[in-house]
């Protein structure tokens, strides 16, 4: 990986340094082979679009031993039972800080929807109640209003009664008089 970013930055440098050539000599040379360590590139003939070249990368057994081995990755250390036992410690140590965690978070939020269930009830609880008593008010408003209607009724008809007691009395006398 080294070798192919180094590679890639020598590309950059050397299009800078062929565009630069190109720029005092017209024609490139035909068979321009260019070496670094484990990379290989040919000037390829110009094109319309522009300088290219052909970049081959040599395998670690072709590489001689004169140019710079690539770095090969560390070599991890032996580790001991404790260190592991550490490490699986360390590890349990964070599970169960993050179950706990979770397990506050959960507490937390179902303590939140108590009270919201709670606070819905109570207001359900109100606004039933208030409901009620309007019903209550309007139906004994109702039957203050159909009481007073049948007193009004009763009363039309008791003086309906003496105006027609009037008249009897009043014929009987015009009865008698005429007689």
């Amino acid at each position: 990986m080294a070798s192919t970013v180094s590679a890639y930055k020598k590309m950059k440098e050397l299009s800078v340094l062929s565009l630069l050539c190109s720029c005092f000599y017209s024609q490139p040379h035909p068979n321009t082979v260019y070496q670094y360590g484990d990379m290989e590139v040919k000037q390829l003939d110009k094109r319309a679009s522009g300088q290219s070249f052909e970049v081959i990368l040599k395998s670690p057994s072709d590489v001689s031993p004169e140019s710079p081995m690539l770095s090969s990755p560390p070599k991890r250390k032996d580790t001991s039972l404790e260190e592991l036992q550490k490490r699986l410690e360390a590890a349990e140590g964070r599970r169960k800080t993050q179950e706990a965690q979770v397990l506050k978070q959960l507490a937390e939020r179902r303590e939140h929807e108590r009270e919201v269930l709670h606070k819905a009830l109570a207001e359900n609880n109100n606004f039933s109640r208030l409901a009620e008593e309007k019903l209550n008010y309007k139906m004994e408003l109702s039957k203050e209003i159909r009481e007073a209607h049948l007193a009004a009724l009763r009363e039309r008809l008791r003086e309906k009664e003496l105006h027609a007691a009037e008249v009897r009395r009043n014929r009987e006398q015009r009865e008698e008089t005429s007689g």
